[in-house]
């Protein structure tokens, strides 16, 4: 697996480049943002916030727009913007520094595993809305509607039940593979722009203090 690091502090990217090779990962390191652009895709991105020569979510942003790369997201900060940033620009995860060394490599390989498991050949089908999970299509009433990687995945989790509940904790727990409990900022951007995308506010309903959930339209 290749890992590209964008990380401008020797200190902190010499010795992780070395652990992550230890434990059998191809590595190229790069510290800043232009580079990071320029560089051959890897198979998942460990991207520093805080670079010299452009912010670190921009380059989220532009990989995310041209590739389905994972990204993890290293902030500096556990703020709260930070991570809510990170997450609606489209990453994967994120770790707050410092961190421990066995924690991101845990959340590396989460993260491989979730992007290389096969999706099973299903359709799902809620009024007048079709997904077809295997080729991560959306099509409302014949026509394909074009979602982002985590609309995708939320717009599917809804719809795996629709008309039932799920918690807010619960979705960014499945959608975003975090455990964060603080208001949740992240998931009311993509609702936002999901019910702009399919049309009408009325199919994914809020429910007030507990979730949401799918509400077929015909």
């Amino acid at each position: 697996m290749n890992i590209l690091l964008v990380e401008d502090e020797d200190a902190i990217a010499a010795p992780l480049a070395e652990g992550l090779r230890r434990e059998g990962f191809a590595v190229e390191r790069v510290a800043t943002g232009s580079a990071a652009l320029a560089a051959r895709l890897p198979d998942l991105v460990l991207l520093d916030l805080r670079l010299p020569d452009m912010d670190g979510t921009e380059v989220c942003q532009r990989l995310r727009a041209r590739s389905d790369v994972p990204i993890i997201v290293v902030t500096a900060k556990g703020e709260e913007v930070d991570r809510v940033v990170g997450l609606e620009l489209g990453a994967d995860d994120y770790v707050v520094k410092p961190f421990g060394f066995r924690e991101l490599l845990a959340r590396i390989r989460a993260v491989l595993r979730r992007t290389q498991r096969g999706t099973p050949d299903a359709r799902l089908v809620a009024g007048s809305l079709e997904i077809d999970l295997r080729a991560r299509r959306v099509a409302l009433a014949g026509s394909e509607v074009e979602l982002t990687p985590k609309e995708f995945d939320l717009l599917a989790l809804l719809a795996s039940d629709p008309g039932a509940v799920v918690g807010r904790e619960h979705i960014l727990r499945e959608v975003w593979k975090t455990d964060w409990f603080g208001p949740t900022k992240t998931v009311d951007v993509h609702v936002a722009s999901l019910r702009k995308k399919l049309g009408d506010p009325r199919w994914i309903e809020t429910v007030r203090g507990v979730g949401l959930r799918l509400a077929p339209q015909s």
